[in-house]
């Protein structure tokens, strides 16, 4: 059967298009685009091609008016980081398999994390996913009486009653990256930090850690920085104009590490044959080919699964919806690829 325009006078197909098209009841086609039990193997192919034929997509916003529910994860995330970005997709894979939604609320230099947040609670949603958020523990734990909350890459000690924790081992991952620089030879390993972003300090103990464990604390050297690639840049020039310079610099994300790259490469210092660079994060920024950027890997779509499993299992009823918060830790990797090397002989 050949495509044919949608429907006459070009309005939006309905169910009973469908209906028509494959000469079955308006119930049933309602039944099989719901998914419900009802319907034979024939009959639900024949519907689902005859809406593919007239072009007939279900009003999902339409349908959540008519529920009681909204079945809508709100997710909070920073506009300029990439790794948000890279989870907020994995996010929404993770989501529609188990029934839900997602709901984007932005945080820009204009666009605080309370807006983002009071804007998702007037969308109707069921739960709040929170990448990497700032505000006091106190102010998740006002958010948690209301609805669920599921904090991602940000550790709470101890989390607020009713908000669920989903990060990364952060110490662990700068652990790694200076375990790497050693071997291949390093001793002078600087570190630019995050501030006060989520996920910093533990970093920066990460790296003060591995380094004594070294037996390189008398070098260890930690440098004001930020998550964006102008605090990298300030850093990198800081480096740049210091008496003795490192031959290897962690940053504290990838963002922040391609500012280190572009001042360095600027400057004609090249990398990694005088200056070894490593990131955090493993972003598809890393992956570039013209970036090739050594980093610690965090799991992604795992993270993803995780938090979107912790946020249905309380909505769900499979985990109390109030009550101690859990916390969930994922395990890092080291990426390498170009941006590390030897140190260069003296």
């Amino acid at each position: 059967m050949s495509p044919t325009p949608a429907v006459p006078g070009g309005k939006r197909p309905t169910l009973a298009d469908v209906a028509a098209r494959a000469d079955v009841s308006v119930a049933l086609v309602s039944v099989v685009m719901r998914g419900a039990k009802g319907a034979g193997a024939a009959t639900r192919e024949r519907v689902l091609r005859a809406a593919k034929e007239i072009g007939y997509r279900p009003d999902s916003r339409a349908r959540l008016l008519r529920s009681s529910r909204s079945r809508l994860l709100g997710v909070q995330f920073e506009l300029q980081q990439p790794f948000h970005t890279d989870l907020v997709e994995r996010l929404y894979s993770a989501a529609e398999p188990a029934g839900y939604q997602i709901a984007l609320g932005a945080v820009a230099p204009s666009r605080s994390e309370r807006q983002a947040v009071e804007a998702l609670l007037a969308d109707r949603c069921e739960a709040l996913i929170l990448l990497g958020p700032q505000v006091p523990a106190a102010r998740l734990a006002e958010l948690a009486a209301q609805l669920p909350v599921v904090s991602v890459a940000r550790r709470l000690r101890p989390p607020p009653s009713g908000v669920d924790v989903v990060r990364t081992a952060d110490d662990e991952g700068a652990r790694q990256a200076v375990d790497h620089l050693v071997a291949l030879g390093h001793r002078d390993i600087a570190h630019i930090d995050g501030g006060r972003a989520p996920g910093a300090a533990d970093r920066r103990r990460g790296y003060r850690t591995a380094m004594n464990r070294q037996g390189l604390g008398e070098h260890a050297q930690v440098l004001p920085g930020g998550s964006t690639e102008e605090d990298g840049a300030a850093a990198a020039r800081a480096l740049l104009d210091a008496d003795r310079r490192p031959t290897a610099v962690l940053a504290f994300n990838d963002l922040c590490a391609t500012g280190v790259l572009d001042t360095l490469l600027r400057a004609r210092v090249p990398v990694p044959d005088e200056i070894s660079v490593i990131g955090f994060d493993d972003t598809r920024l890393a992956r570039l080919a013209h970036v090739d950027l050594t980093t610690v890997r965090q799991d992604i779509a795992h993270l993803a699964q995780l938090t979107v499993g912790r946020a249905v299992a309380r909505l769900e009823g499979e985990a109390p919806s109030e009550g101690p918060g859990q916390e969930i830790v994922v395990e890092p990797h080291l990426v390498t690829r170009g941006t590390t090397a030897a140190p260069p002989a003296t």
